[in-house]
């Protein structure tokens, strides 16, 4: 701020010892060194709360910089996944209605189905295509009606063999894993 040299400070001692005397000037010193203390302190306080204002400006600046792109990430996903509903939309569509058929193809015939079988009832022997082989004969079983019918209870000494053999996966089961 001011260039004071060594020569300027003797210069304003020996004013001042001559103006305010030997009594007086250790007090004047006091009282002079007192209000530098209070200009620097106050010098210091208005520094420090304009570099604080100006590192709030740049949070800010840089707080809304983030938030500008963490609004346009956000309408990207949002587009990215209103893109991906109707893509989804579309295919179950597509698979709800099945294949389309090729422009100016016609439709596949549709294979008659056979009659229904009653419980016990075996399959009829089909009666188009005398060279192929017989088809194995079809016994219609109806499902059971509940699980406690064929269950194994280790309490009882009988186990019930008609009951169906279910796959449980161990550790030990490659197919399981697969």
């Amino acid at each position: 701020m001011f260039d004071v040299g060594f020569s300027e400070l003797l210069l304003i001692a020996v004013v001042a010892l001559l103006v305010l005397g030997p009594e007086r000037l250790p007090k004047a010193a006091r009282f002079a060194g007192l209000w530098v203390r209070r200009a620097r302190a106050q010098w210091n306080s208005v520094r420090n709360e304009f570099e604080r204002e100006l590192a709030d400006d740049e949070l800010k600046r840089t707080l809304r910089e983030t938030q500008a792109s963490l609004r346009d990430a956000q309408q990207s996903l949002r587009d990215a996944g209103g893109e991906l509903q109707r893509e989804f939309t579309t295919a179950r569509d597509d698979l709800m209605r099945g294949p389309r058929p090729e422009p100016g193809a016609s439709p596949p015939p549709v294979p008659a189905l056979a009659p229904a079988l009653l419980p016990g009832e075996t399959a009829p022997e089909p009666t188009h295509a005398p060279d192929a082989e017989p088809a194995p004969e079809v016994i219609w079983d109806p499902p059971l009606e509940s699980a406690s019918e064929h269950s194994f209870d280790p309490e009882e000494e009988e186990y019930d063999e008609t009951a169906p053999e279910l796959p449980f996966p161990t550790d030990h089961d490659d197919t399981a894993k697969r």
